[in-house]
């Protein structure tokens, strides 16, 4: 498997693990507990909640209370923390308002959930336990994990909130969302999960040329 089960890599595992779990607990006292959906409108808190849960998995594997590495689901939420930091980062540059519909926040929360997190789930997926060896079930998991958020913001949040409000629509959870027809949200969904298709061919390449490193 490549797995390492050094004290080490436990170690790192727990750390890594505890600090998602404590953001993600951390998470309720920092949104609009009256908006539907509270803060899983947001496909970063998403991002996080595939973190503690991956988190989790490779601790309770390292720990040897597990043999299964459920590598898809691990390779699935590496192209989601891709997908979203790399979005993120796009529109705050352009304007952070873009994405941060309940106005700014702490930094210590905006750099771990949209660049340490991310990092550290990344590094140890393909550093320690060797990601992608399944293409097909990683595409499947990707392809849940994209269509099922799709479906939860126009299906769910966006008819149950008023805000944001935006020039055609409003309750949908990004402002620059709100700013467009259902057709021009249906493209712009459709290209999102081509990047992600993309990022998983990206990574199944990096991952492929790590274990030829590693042979």
């Amino acid at each position: 498997m490549g797995q390492n089960t050094s004290q080490t890599v436990t170690r790192l595992r727990a750390i890594i693990f505890v600090l998602a779990l404590g953001f993600w607990f951390y998470q309720f006292s920092q949104t609009s507990l009256d908006r539907f959906g509270w803060q899983f409108r947001f496909l970063t808190i998403w991002g996080l909640s595939a973190n503690v849960i991956v988190a989790g998995l490779m601790l309770r594997y390292s720990l040897g209370y597990s043999g299964r590495t459920y590598n898809p689901l691990v390779s699935a939420s590496v192209v989601l923390n891709a997908i979203f930091v790399f979005m993120y980062w796009k529109l705050w540059f352009i304007d952070p308002a873009l994405v941060n519909s309940d106005g700014p926040i702490v930094w210590y929360q905006e750099y771990y959930l949209h660049a340490l997190g991310p990092a550290l789930m990344v590094l140890d997926a393909f550093l320690i336990l060797g990601v992608f060896r399944r293409i097909v079930p990683t595409f499947g998991a990707t392809l849940a994990i994209f269509v099922g958020y799709i479906a939860w913001v126009e299906l769910f949040v966006g008819p149950r909130n008023s805000l944001p409000a935006g020039e055609v629509t409003s309750g949908m959870p990004y402002p620059f969302l709100n700013d467009m027809a259902l057709d021009e949200r249906a493209v712009f969904y459709a290209t999102t999960i081509g990047t992600a298709l993309a990022f998983m061919l990206i990574g199944w390449a990096i991952a492929a040329g790590l274990r030829r490193l590693k042979a």
